[in-house]
Parts: structure tokens; C-alpha cells; sequence
């Protein structure tokens, strides 16, 4: 490290003010910061010294994702040999399939990270470079959350447009990392599934070569997710009796259904959350009143039981499709999330709320969990407001009180 700091050294006067490469010093500075913690400290006004700048945060929200990723990679593998019958519901998980699994979802997955990364950071580069202003390393979580929430049989190109998408409007557009009112991951998949349904839709997209279906897929085999079960269910008119390929809560719970890359597992998004957790760096009241929220509305469905999904056990909402992730990931942005105690608590339960509510009532999209994050981050200035408010009032209140 200390060969590397030197060289680091003998090429930073190269761009700074006055040097060959002046114009280039945003870039040179996100490679330099990246590498090793900034020198640069605060001269006036009030400040906090702490170890834990913003680019250390992102590091531990990524360390966070890595559980859901690398499982998300096996599954995808899994369920692409399932579907060619290589590998059956009841085999035993060697060590030989579970490589053989993940190195074919790595070969999946890798592209669409490189693809969210490559297109975002540039993107991020030519704003800095024109604004004159420092590479914000809040892309380096939105780069990472973009591909686990997409389906893996999403089109490259799509993936990159999307990004794009949600960089320029989603936060640039706002003043960048920080400013932004929306969730940037998000908003890539909100662009996806407005803009190209069928690619973000249906029981094809979820399942590597599913949508090619070539004569050897085995006949029994579905690419439909639990909520597109439920759907199925429900335009029916039935009770739900089987699910997709003979999955069960315990694999909802494990993960091994198809789904989004990162979504599917209920242990390995679990795991990010209890790191998130024990680091400080998401908020414990906004995952816990996410998940009540949604199982109380669920339990409120139940006693109403006017049809099969509302009979579903409340908890089934919370492990089935992308809720887990989007309480421990989305809904915690300490950007697009509520910023007072009290504020946050409401902001999370009307997120559980929303979500099983859209799930209920409207069975066409049975995932609600990323249009109940985007409304509520758009209530969330509205949220705060209201909670400072009336805190501000109970403070003139108990003045007014004493003085008398």
C-alpha cells in the first residue's frame, strides 16, 4: 500500500490547480478517495470528527448485499438446470452442483453489474467533470441494488437505458447524491416496467432460458413466482392448492424459487439486515414497522377473507417476492427515507401497508413493494414536516404552560 500511496502522490500535482491534467482532478480525486481515506478535514465552523464517512457507509451496505448476490447467483443456476431437468426439486445440494449452479448464475449476473456500473459511473464522471465538483460515492449502492432487483433474462441494453434513466432524472437532475427524492434503483426498475413490461412480467423473464423454450424443458416446470401464482389464483377464482413447481414456504424462506436475482431469499436479505443492523447504519424503526405494517394489513385481509389471497396467511406477504428486500435495502435509504425517529416509524408502516394493500387489491401487479416505497418517499418531506411540527408545537405549548 505504501508503493501505491507513493505513486499516487507523485501524480497527484498533475491535477491539481495549475497542473497538465487541471481540468481532470474530480476523476483523479474519486480514484485517489477511493482508494485511501481523504486527508482533507473542516478549518471553520461546527463539525464531527468520526472514522465513518459516506464512501465507508456504502461499503457496508454493499458488504450487507453480498449474501443476497452470491445466493441470487446459485439460484439462478438452480433454477436454469431445473428447468432443463439436469437437476431435480429433491436432489441433495452437493458441493459439485451448488459450483456448477453458481457459476453459471455468475456468468448471468456479471454482465448486468458491469453494465449498471460502467453506464452510472460515467455518467457520474461527466456530471462531476462539468459541475467541477467531487465524484459522490453514492452510486456505488445504487450500482450494486440495480441488477439484484431485476429479473435475469432482462436485456442488457435495457439494464443500461434504465440506469441511465434513473442517474440523470432520478438524482442528477436534483443536485445529486444526497438531494434526491426517489430511490435510484428504484426507479430503473420502475422505468423497466412502465416502459417494457414484458420484460420485467410474466413467468419467462424470472428463469434463465425459459423464454427460449426449447423442446427439452421439462414439461412440469414453471418460471411463476408465489405472487404470480396468487394472481393466477385470483383471476380464477380458485383457492390456491399448489404453488409453482411444488415450492413451499420453506423455500420462499431459503429462496430457491425464481424471482429477482437478489429477492428470492428470505435468510441471505435477513443476514444483510441483522450487518446493517449491528453497523448503525440503517435504521432498526424503519425495517420493524415496514414488516409490521404489512403483516398487520395482511391479518386485517384475513379476518375480511373475501378471497384466496386475502385467506393467504399474513405472513406470506413478508417472503414472498420483493418485500423483505425492499424493507432492508429501499426502505432504509437514509436519503429517501423519513430523517426524524418518530417520522420514520410512520414512513415504514405506511410502506408494509401499501404494499399488501396494491398486492390485495389490485392482483394485475401483484408486487407493490417498489410503488409503495415510491409514493412514500414522496410523502416523506410531508411526513417530517408534520412530525417537527407538531413536536415544535408541544414545545410552545409546555413554555406557554410554565410561564403561566
Amino acid at each position: 500500500m505504501k508503493a501505491l500511496r507513493n505513486l499516487v502522490d507523485r501524480v497527484k500535482p498533475n491535477f491539481e490547480k495549475g497542473g497538465k491534467f487541471e481540468k481532470l482532478h474530480a476523476t483523479f480525486d474519486a480514484f485517489e478517495t477511493f482508494l485511501f481515506v481523504p486527508d482533507t478535514v473542516t478549518h471553520t465552523g461546527s463539525h464531527i470528527r468520526d472514522s465513518i464517512d459516506l464512501k465507508r457507509t456504502m461499503s457496508m451496505v454493499i458488504v450487507a448485499l453480498l449474501p443476497a448476490l452470491l445466493f441470487g447467483m446459485f439460484n439462478v443456476g438452480l433454477q436454469h438446470y431445473r428447468v432443463f431437468g439436469e437437476i431435480s426439486v429433491g436432489d441433495p445440494y452437493t458441493f459439485d452442483l451448488i459450483w456448477k449452479c453458481f457459476w453459471f448464475g455468475l456468468l448471468k449476473v456479471l454482465p448486468i453489474i458491469i453494465v449498471s456500473y460502467v453506464v452510472g459511473l460515467g455518467i457520474e464522471f461527466i456530471f462531476a467533470q462539468i459541475r467541477g465538483h467531487e465524484v459522490n460515492e453514492g452510486f456505488l449502492v445504487t450500482g450494486f441494488l440495480i441488477p439484484l432487483v431485476m429479473p435475469v433474462e432482462v436485456p442488457l441494453w435495457m439494464v443500461a437505458v434504465a440506469t441511465a434513466f434513473s442517474v440523470i432524472i432520478g438524482k442528477e437532475v436534483f443536485g445529486g447524491t444526497g438531494m434526491n427524492i426517489f430511490n435510484p434503483a428504484l426507479l430503473a426498475r420502475a422505468f423497466i416496467f412502465f416502459a417494457y413490461t414484458p420484460y420485467i412480467s410474466g413467468d419467462k423473464v424470472w428463469v434463465a432460458g425459459l423464454n427460449k423454450a426449447p423442446e427439452n424443458i421439462v414439461d412440469s416446470y414453471s418460471g411463476a413466482t408465489p405472487l404470480a401464482d396468487v394472481t393466477t389464483t385470483i383471476s380464477e377464482g380458485a383457492e390456491i392448492v399448489n404453488w409453482s413447481n411444488g415450492s413451499s414456504p420453506i423455500d420462499w424462506i431459503i429462496g430457491t424459487i425464481p424471482g429477482s436475482i437478489g429477492e428470492t431469499s428470505t435468510i441471505a436479505i435477513l443476514l444483510g439486515a441483522l450487518f446493517l443492523l449491528f453497523t448503525g447504519v440503517a435504521s432498526w424503526r424503519i425495517m420493524l414497522s415496514v414488516f409490521a405494517g404489512g403483516y398487520i394489513m395482511g391479518l386485517i385481509f384475513n379476518l375480511i377473507g373475501l378471497n384466496a389471497i386475502m385467506d393467504m396467511p399474513a405472513y406470506y406477504h413478508l417472503i414472498i417476492g420483493g418485500f423483505a428486500f425492499g424493507a432492508v435495502f429501499m426502505a432504509t435509504d437514509p436519503v429517501t427515507g423519513s430523517q426524524t425517529n418518530t417520522g420514520k416509524w410512520i414512513y415504514g408502516f405506511s410502506i408494509g401497508v401499501l404494499a399488501v394493500l396494491l398486492r390485495v387489491l389490485n392482483p394485475g401487479y401483484p408486487e407493490g413493494m417498489m410503488l409503495s416505497i415510491l409514493f412514500m418517499n414522496a410523502m416523506t418531506p410531508l411526513i417530517d414536516h408534520y412530525v417537527v411540527q407538531a413536536n415544535v408545537n408541544k414545545r410552545k405549548k409546555r413554555l406557554k404552560t410554565a410561564v403561566n
